[in-house]
């Protein structure tokens, strides 16, 4: 057994179309199941909201769930994710940055840093937070 350390990323009411966006971004295979068929109680007209999903892909493991109106969802509930790679990695994790640059903003570009990797910084549609860092050859 290998221990994982995956983002667990929540919203309020839009994890499933925020999930379904990564899953075209990243591939993999992505489930989700709602608070009703886990049979949680919530408010009236939430039985439909995500309570976890789950993208697999070969290179990560990303998490999340919608927040009931019953609990208290943080000013900053998503935090940052952070994305990094070799030389080798670069047209990846490119391709990935446009993905997630789309109906975004890009905080920082995606260019050479002075410590020499290729770094950049954006803030989703879904207002997630991502950090991309490529490694120098």
């Amino acid at each position: 057994m290998s221990t994982t350390l995956n983002p667990y990323l929540n919203w309020r009411s839009s994890a499933r179309e925020a999930m379904e966006f990564y899953h075209s971004v990243f591939g993999g295979e992505l489930t989700a199941s709602t608070f009703k068929e886990f049979g949680m109680p919530v408010e009236p007209g939430e039985e439909e909201l995500i309570m976890h999903s789950q993208l697999v892909t070969p290179d990560l493991t990303l998490m999340g769930a919608d927040t009931p109106s019953h609990m208290p969802l943080s000013d900053n509930p998503n935090g940052s994710v952070s994305l990094s790679g070799g030389a080798e990695d670069e047209a990846q994790l490119r391709g990935i940055w446009d993905g997630l640059a789309a109906g975004g903003t890009v905080t920082v570009p995606l260019e050479k840093a002075p410590w020499g990797d290729y770094f950049g910084m954006l803030v989703d549609r879904f207002g997630v937070n991502w950090l991309v860092n490529i490694a120098g050859s």
